[in-house]
């Protein structure tokens, strides 16, 4: 058996901090087609909330139409917010402000749509300081990257950079990726520690 895919294993990750928590709460940051948030929905179940964002609503309706053909599992409550991922905080109740378990981004474009409306590390950046300001400690951030389109590159080496800045006492940061592809999608996933974390917005 081969080496788990970069999807697969951001997925693996995630769902086994959701399936730890009765009641879990997660964010999709970049709903795209829906196969994270479903994921999520999966594994929080039917007491859990999922936030799912993306700036378009062709988007948040594949992924609501994605759920649909799902009905007739047990998954959690779902929430399609029309908006950037860097405007996450704003829409999560102030409740589960450092409460949440889980949090996704699957960075690039829509495969469906536009591939012109790309991910840019001026809203992405922003973004994963919110969202480590929401995590609960032990929280799981997963980041999906993609260097081999225009602009990915740049976005990739920004955020690599951004994560390998983080002090030690407030998150782990781990790598997933192929080494003989340079433009090969990877993983940085980052655990959150105990203690405060203020987003710099």
């Amino acid at each position: 058996m081969g080496f788990m895919s970069v999807l697969s294993f951001a997925h693996k990750l995630a769902a086994e901090r959701l399936e730890s928590v009765s009641g879990a709460s997660a964010i999709d940051a970049t709903a795209g087609t829906g196969a994270d948030t479903l994921m999520l929905a999966r594994a929080a179940g039917p007491k859990g909330h999922i936030y799912s964002f993306d700036i378009q609503q062709a988007a948040l309706d594949h992924t609501m139409e994605r759920l649909s053909r799902h009905g007739d599992e047990s998954l959690a409550t779902v929430t399609p917010v029309l908006a950037s991922h860097d405007r996450m905080k704003e829409h999560i109740p102030t409740k589960l402000h450092g409460q949440l378990q889980a949090i996704m981004f699957n960075l690039g474009y829509l495969p469906t749509g536009d591939h012109s409306i790309i991910t840019t590390p001026h809203s992405t950046l922003p973004a994963l300081d919110i969202a480590l300001e929401l995590l609960s400690p032990r929280g799981i951030l997963t980041i999906v990257l993609y260097p081999g389109h225009p602009g990915g590159a740049e976005e990739a080496e920004l955020v690599q950079q951004w994560a390998a800045a983080l002090p030690v006492w407030q998150a782990q940061c781990i790598i997933y990726r192929q080494l003989q592809r340079a433009d090969a999608p990877y993983l940085i996933a980052i655990e959150r520690k105990k203690g405060q974390i203020s987003a710099q917005t």
